[in-house]
């Protein structure tokens, strides 16, 4: 089940027309720099004199952004408090170029904030992350925010190519809410992260296989355990492609056409996976919603993703780095 080079750049060329709705858990990531001077008297860390702060948006805002980089039109939707972090979450979208006017403020809960301390500097040949603190709530939305949610799904849906949700379990995606994505029938793509059986009957399912394998029970760490538990895993989910990550080993495909296994592409050194998946379930929306193979899909988003990791922190790829990328790479796929 090849595909044409030529085939990608089709895909490539074709996402700008396409719209797309992203429904997701809305982090603010918050670097902190700063470059090592002593080790403190006070404990023994080191000690960083700050340097500058830079704010992106992350967690299910991020499928939105990979989305956008590729041209695509995007509406997000989703959850932020009433508070600075949340004003300067949706303005981050907007600068780059998602509409924001479906993102509902809630009162009774702060905006998630990941602030990642980051040590750089003359000793350090590369940024090197030091610790993180999550400021975040996981409880459910209250009645009437999801009621607002869902009723913003049916309304939007009609006018998009794909629904994408990005389940980073703090709250968001709650049955209803869920339910009402799947039930517009629209092509949707979802980002589980281990909370496979409330996404049964999405078009696409991904995870990786950490989360598959807490989810199943057992291991998946031989090609015949993957091929024979994710096909039953596809089966039980009534999906219509289940894609499941394997870190450096590539990627697994269960798609009624068969089980395969897509190698990593070895275009880039591994410098931070922060985004990697986000941008996996991006481009497998993008590419499917102008009719690519599920193969050839998975292919071009794991071309992007390569990209991806080699970047600092939360980042993406634009359509000239895949464009690129694609201009060197000779299609792999193993059956």
């Amino acid at each position: 089940m090849m595909t044409p080079q030529h085939d990608y750049r089709r895909i490539l060329d074709t996402i700008p027309q396409k719209r797309f709705l992203v429904i997701g858990d809305l982090y603010l990531d918050r670097y902190i720099f700063g470059e090592p001077v002593r080790i403190s008297r006070e404990a023994p860390v080191l000690v960083l004199e700050e340097r500058n702060i830079e704010h992106r948006p992350g967690g299910g805002a991020a499928p939105g952004l990979a989305l956008a980089a590729l041209g695509a039109h995007v509406q997000q939707l989703g959850i932020i408090g009433d508070d600075p972090e949340g004003a300067l979450l949706r303005q981050l979208l907007t600068e780059r170029g998602v509409e924001t006017n479906g993102i509902l403020v809630d009162p009774s809960r702060p905006t998630t904030v990941k602030t990642r301390v980051v040590a750089i500097g003359p000793y350090n040949v590369l940024p090197q992350q030091l610790v993180r603190v999550d400021r975040q709530v996981r409880h459910p939305l209250d009645g009437h925010l999801e009621a607002q949610l869902a009723d913003l799904i049916g309304q939007r849906a009609a006018n998009v190519d794909a629904i994408v949700l990005s389940d980073y379990q703090s709250g968001a995606l709650t049955p209803r809410v869920i339910a009402a994505a799947l039930a517009s029938g629209k092509l949707s793509a979802v980002d589980s992260q281990g909370r496979l059986d409330a996404f049964r009957g999405a078009t696409v399912v991904k995870c990786n296989r950490a989360e598959a394998e807490r989810f199943l029970g057992r291991s998946l760490a031989s090609r015949a355990a993957r091929a024979t538990e994710l096909t039953a895993l596809w089966q039980a989910l009534q999906c219509r492609a289940l894609v499941v990550t394997l870190g450096g080993e590539g990627a697994a495909l269960v798609t009624a056409a068969g089980y395969w296994e897509l190698p990593p592409p070895a275009v880039r050194a591994v410098f931070d996976v922060t985004g990697a998946g986000d941008t996996v379930l991006a481009v497998l929306a993008a590419a499917l919603s102008v009719g690519a193979d599920a193969v050839a899909a998975l292919t071009l988003a794991q071309l992007a993703a390569s990209i991806v990791i080699g970047k600092f922190g939360n980042a993406q790829a634009n359509r000239e780095e895949l464009q690129a990328t694609l201009d060197a790479y000779a299609p792999l796929t193993d059956q």
